[in-house]
């Protein structure tokens, strides 16, 4: 773990456009990135293995299969050093940027694209994930595979490490951006946050995403709460919160 802090960071570039995949390459390289191509889903899964990316700039339309399949594959893994991943495409649409975020992308750019803001963002994603892996070797996080102590509130339970949520026992199955709103939520449980707030702590920085967006996985989330949904509450015009047991009641969709 400390070689990988101290080596360039990999990023891997998976993109059929040959044109394009090259000046990316180019423009990592140059900025002290390593930088492998893969131009299919296929030769992609082999890459995750075999190079060991940091970071994936994943384009969605591949000639053998979606980008949203190497993503699902990717975050299926249960290793604590998964990589970023930032989706390129060039589908600009609201409901793809939610697509990508439910099945674990850490960041959406749609095409064309500057490289100084690629660059920003890229730079952005990996320094989150340094800071992930430096708390692991500084001891302040659990290794991958050392048990944790659950989060409770009321039936409500989430086992941040294993990534599974319960409700009254019974597992109920989320998504990785799901997941991490409610670990937010549940940081400061009786607290109201922000969809600005939101944004910026569960996204990393403020995304080309709008409010909508943020009402939507909340009102997902709180349709798989099933009985537990009464904690995740919405606070009319200005935000959402997680609230202690004996304060629920009837709350409004988002």
């Amino acid at each position: 773990m400390g070689a990988e802090l101290l080596r360039k960071s990999r990023v891997l570039i998976v993109e059929d456009e040959a044109d394009l995949s090259s000046s990316m390459a180019y423009a990592l390289r140059a900025h002290g990135y390593e930088a492998e191509i893969a131009d299919r889903g296929e030769s992609a899964m082999l890459a995750l293995d075999e190079f060991h990316p940091d970071l994936v700039l994943l384009d969605l339309m591949l000639p053998d299969m979606s980008g949203l399949e190497v993503c699902r594959h990717l975050r299926g893994s249960t290793g604590a050093d998964q990589p970023a991943v930032i989706i390129v495409s060039a589908r600009a649409q609201e409901i793809d940027r939610v697509v990508g975020f439910e099945i674990g992308a850490d960041d959406y750019v749609v095409k064309p694209f500057s490289v100084r803001e690629l660059m920003l963002r890229i730079e952005a994603r990996l320094k989150a994930r340094r800071t992930r892996v430096e708390a692991q070797v500084a001891g302040t996080m659990p290794a991958a595979g050392e048990a944790e102590k659950p989060l409770a509130l009321g039936i409500l339970k989430i086992d941040e490490s294993a990534h599974r949520v319960f409700v009254e026992d019974k597992e109920v199955h989320v998504s990785a951006l799901e997941m991490r709103v409610l670990v937010y939520l549940f940081h400061s449980p009786g607290r109201m946050r922000t969809r600005r707030e939101l944004l910026t702590e569960v996204w990393g920085y403020h995304p080309e995403v709008s409010s909508r967006t943020v009402d939507t996985h909340i009102k997902r989330i709180r349709d798989k709460l099933g009985s537990a949904a009464d904690l995740l509450q919405t606070v009319r015009g200005v935000g959402f919160r997680l609230a202690n047991p004996t304060e629920t009641g009837p709350q409004p969709d988002p």
